[in-house]
């Protein structure tokens, strides 16, 4: 059967006919989908995990366990599960082992740009890079059979533009496969030093065998055209971009296997033409691959830099020397930067964090919005649970200067995939800091998921719910207290209180995320005329549903859900 299908789902109906049993995966744009429609297939068991790690752990335990299994992830989220990656490199499999990294070239929702072909590398695992919805769900299956073939987890790439565009897949049945036979095998799987020695051994040996698989393979193909003024290497969605922007101007390889890439046949492909150009987006690897061998007269990284995408325009503006007109608008639009959602219950909490002039260490998720104006209540956002640890180091260089004046601000699902950790060296250096807890009942950012402390799986089944107060007073932690962030009097009081405590302290800001469809919400607030002095005092917590006419505050009742923060807001009583 024929469908359009975005990338992702085509990733995991190629885990679903290729008889994946076991997905352990933890959300992460843009690779949350994969596991989402994955999930949707009864004979494949699939949950979210608390994090990356655990995660790859989890999905390993299974290969080895002889299922067919899978783990999905965001680019960052490679760097918490690199450790079992690594070693898996060594112990390798019993059943196939498949590993969804998805970039995100441009940052549209990430903290950095890295290129996960890095981790590949390092790590020797093999890494496939398909270039459209078809190849996702093609490559899937024979990431599968070249892992059960080479006794190694292989990593296919994604990147926010395959996963999130769509195209046409032709779907087939399922193939049933009956767990792998489990024999205990200590100096395969018991990672020591004397047994690690001789797998690496066999890694190495493995890589030269990936190799020559490249060579040969399908997945790495030398599309000619008579035409040709030059050669391309090319990989991903870069590939789509030089096709359309180059036509039968190029010749091109393109290359499907990325680690390790192949010798012979780019030194062929490169012998034919001139000039080549590798079209890679973020890091030069291919185009050094190609020095390294001998292959000189390529050009890439001085032409297409390291930052960003790659576009269409680029390519034929840079290579073909034809500038594209952009299309230009008489009228100018106004920027419309990411905001908290109207009745986000972390406004309230940023309005009085910001109010008392606290330093906030920030974390991942929705809540990190609270950097942007006019709220512009966060000093620091580094990676998945670095909001404690580094409050933590914070204070313990600055002393009680700043132990009275900062907190830590992280979400419940961040809390749970990385943060608990942080707290429990609080509590063990004894750390006189306050951590908050923004517990909106939900992983908001990368589109409601279910997290441990929401008492759902995966597939919306009851399950086993954190209790966060009785989590954190296990660690150790005595003063844990629940607000309201609803109720800025309430919030603000909380705060000073904990900050002017002489030990660690969590709040708990809680109230569920507004865009749960089980919340129902009050009224829409309005303004009256009469009472409104156009002072903007309800503008300061910047929501979305407010803003300025003729100098008198509007609520847009269409966006309102009524959460009273603005109403407790305004000393003139002009909201009601």
């Amino acid at each position: 059967m024929r469908k359009l299908m975005l990338g992702n789902e085509a990733f995991a109906r190629g885990l679903y006919e290729a008889g994946c049993k076991v997905v352990s995966s933890y959300p992460g744009t843009p690779s949350t989908e994969i596991t989402e429609e994955v999930a949707k297939y009864d004979e494949v068991y699939a949950e979210w995990s608390p994090n990356e790690k655990v995660a790859l752990e989890v999905a390993l335990g299974a290969s080895i366990a002889g299922a067919r299994s899978f783990c999905g992830m965001k680019h960052v989220g490679l760097n918490v599960a690199a450790d079992p990656l690594y070693t898996a490199s060594y112990s390798g499999v019993n059943a196939g082992l498949v590993i969804a990294v998805a970039d995100d070239q441009g940052m549209h929702s990430s903290q950095n740009e890295q290129d996960s072909r890095h981790h590949a590398i390092a790590s020797k695992v093999p890494m496939l890079e398909p270039s459209d919805s078809l190849e996702c769900k093609n490559f899937v299956k024979t990431a599968f059979e070249l892992s059960e073939q080479f006794d190694t987890p292989v990593i296919v790439r994604m990147s926010t533009r395959v996963a999130h565009s769509q195209s046409i897949v032709c779907t087939e049945e399922r193939q049933e496969l009956e767990l792998r036979e489990y024999v205990k095998t200590p100096q395969k799987y018991v990672m020591m030093p004397a047994y690690a020695k001789g797998r690496h051994v066999f890694v190495e040996e493995r890589t030269k065998k990936l190799t020559e698989y490249a060579e040969t393979s399908p997945l790495n193909r030398v599309e000619i055209s008579e035409k040709a003024e030059f050669g391309v290497i090319t990989n991903g969605a870069a590939y789509q971009y030089a096709k359309e922007a180059l036509g039968e101007k190029a010749s091109v390889l393109k290359l499907g296997i990325v680690n390790p890439l192949p010798v012979k046949l780019i030194q062929d492909f490169a012998s034919k033409y001139e000039k080549i150009y590798v079209i890679e987006e973020l890091e030069g690897i291919i185009e050094q691959h190609c020095r390294n061998i001998g292959v000189n007269n390529v050009q890439g990284k001085e032409i297409f830099g390291y930052i960003g995408e790659i576009t269409q325009s680029v390519i034929s503006e840079k290579l073909l020397g034809e500038k594209k007109e952009s299309v230009s608008l008489d009228e100018n639009i106004p920027v419309r930067p990411p905001v908290m959602c109207a009745g986000c219950p972390h406004r309230g909490l940023f309005y009085c964090l910001k109010k008392l002039g606290v330093t906030v260490s920030g974390d991942i998720g929705c809540y990190t919005l609270g950097a942007a104006a006019p709220l512009n209540a966060m000093d620091t956002t580094i990676c998945m649970g670095a909001s404690i640890s580094a409050l933590h180091g914070f204070n313990k260089a600055r002393g009680a200067e700043a132990e009275h004046k900062s907190v830590a601000v992280i979400g419940d699902s961040t809390f749970m995939h990385s943060g608990m950790t942080g707290l429990v060296n609080i509590s063990y250096n004894n750390s006189n800091s306050t951590v908050i807890i923004l517990d909106n009942s939900i992983t908001g950012m990368t589109g409601h998921q279910q997290n441990p402390t929401t008492g759902k799986n995966l597939k919306g089944d009851p399950a086993a719910a954190v209790n966060l107060e009785e989590l954190c007073k296990a660690i150790g932690i005595k003063r844990v207290r629940v607000v309201d962030p609803y109720k800025l009097a309430e919030t603000e009081k909380a705060i000073k209180e904990e900050l002017s405590a002489d030990e660690a302290s969590v709040i708990i800001s809680r109230r569920p995320c507004a865009l749960l469809k089980y919340v129902k919400h009050n009224p829409p607030f309005m303004v009256d005329n009469d009472k409104c002095v156009g002072c903007k005092a309800c503008m300061k917590l910047g929501c979305p549903a407010i803003s300025i006419k003729d100098k008198k505050a509007v609520i847009d009742h269409t966006q309102c859900v009524g959460c009273g923060i603005c109403q407790e807001q305004c000393k003139l009583n002009a909201i009601g």
